[in-house]
């Protein structure tokens, strides 16, 4: 079983990449994808070189 994120946790995460690559003296490139999941949640999976995953809870518009 995964363990769910924060929002917060992968806004830090692509501050943190973001900080990286425009330090960095050279060519980067950073890419953020999701995934729908069941039960209200989203994969997000950032692509730096390596890929980060996280699952985090969200709230559905149609659920309003």
């Amino acid at each position: 079983m995964q363990q769910t994120s924060t929002h917060e946790e992968v806004l830090a995460k692509v501050r943190e990449l973001y900080a990286e690559l425009t330090g960095h003296d050279g060519f980067g490139e950073m890419r953020i994808e999701m995934r729908l999941l069941r039960r209200g949640q989203k994969e997000i999976i950032l692509h730096c070189g390596k890929q980060y995953r996280y699952i985090v809870d969200y709230k559905s518009t149609k659920d309003s």
